[in-house]
Order: C-alpha cells, then structure tokens, then sequence
C-alpha cells in the first residue's frame, strides 16, 4: 500500500485526493493521511504565482513533516483577477505533476470583500447565509447550485496532475 500526504486537514481536498488517485491507479491501493501545514504565502493568495508558490511551500513542509510518505499532494486555492481557482501540485522521491484546475467567476461584492482581505469562503459563508463552506462543497457549489463542488473539480485537476505518474516514459525525470 502506497502512503499518501495531503498538505491540508480539509476533508474536501483529502476527498477530492483520494478520488483521483482511485481513478488514475485503480489497481493499486493507498491510504491518506491529511495534515496542516504552512503555505507561506497570505491566507488568500491574490494571484497565480503566489497560489502556485503556496502549493509548492505545502509539499516542502508535508515532506518535512513526514517524511516517508509515497506521495504528497497539495491544493492551494487562489484568486486570478475576477476568478477563483487551485493548484494542484503531487511529488513523489522521483516526479512532480503540476496542474490548475477550472476558474470560477466571481460576483462582484464577492471580489471586492476578497481584495479587502477577507477569504473567500468567509464571504461564501456570509453570501449564502452558510458555515464552513470551504470545507464542504465550496465556492463553486454556491455559485452553481450545486451542480459542481470544489472536491470534483479538483479531481479533475488532480488527475491532470498526475499524468506524469501515469506516463512515466513520457516525463522522464
């Protein structure tokens, strides 16, 4: 069985790592192991690169934080001018895959509380009269009725991701 590190506590992202490692490997077995750690970066990253840099920051900690694992897999969200999204980074000793999942439009008043500071599914929870939304179904859920959630749009992300893993003759490291 292959151990796998996700950078975060949050059971939407340990979720959504778990699925897409199902659905990449799905003759092999693993376990998840979810973990808090430090992204470096402010707790709403406000651009791409800071969003990419703080997925990156939560592989180095997680690896740090325990180091023995198989895998290590890390979802930062972040804000790109009017929308929401995530990086996905996954490491193993040897490979990384990197990946962005979809963007999310968001509302004006959303953006304008975001660009003061406030994070974003504080401002979900206040939209939609809601708690704890970031770790339930996320911004995505509330802006599309929940015909999407945060965890199956990243899955989608997280197995682009891992292609390099499931085509290791085509990436060679």
């Amino acid at each position: 069985m292959s151990s796998v590190i996700v950078a975060s506590a949050n059971p939407a992202k340990i979720s959504a790592v778990a699925e897409a490692f199902s659905t990449a490997f799905p003759d092999q077995t693993f376990s998840f192991e979810g973990i808090s750690v430090a992204s470096e970066v402010r707790d709403q990253p406000m651009c791409a690169d800071e969003t990419l840099s703080g997925a990156r920051n939560r592989i180095t900690n997680a690896r740090r934080s325990k180091p023995d694992a198989d895998y290590y897999v890390s979802i930062e969200a972040g804000i790109d001018g009017n929308f929401t999204f995530a990086w996905m980074v996954i490491e193993n000793a040897h490979q990384r895959g990197e990946s962005r999942s979809a963007s999310l439009p968001l509302p004006p008043e959303a953006l304008e509380k975001v660009h003061q500071g406030i994070e974003l599914g504080d401002v979900m929870d206040e939209m939609f009269n809601q708690h704890n939304v970031k770790q339930q179904g996320g911004a995505i859920a509330m802006l599309t009725n929940h015909k999407l959630s945060r965890s199956t749009v990243y899955q989608q992300a997280l197995i682009l991701a891992l292609i390099p893993f499931m085509n290791q003759e085509l990436f060679p490291v």
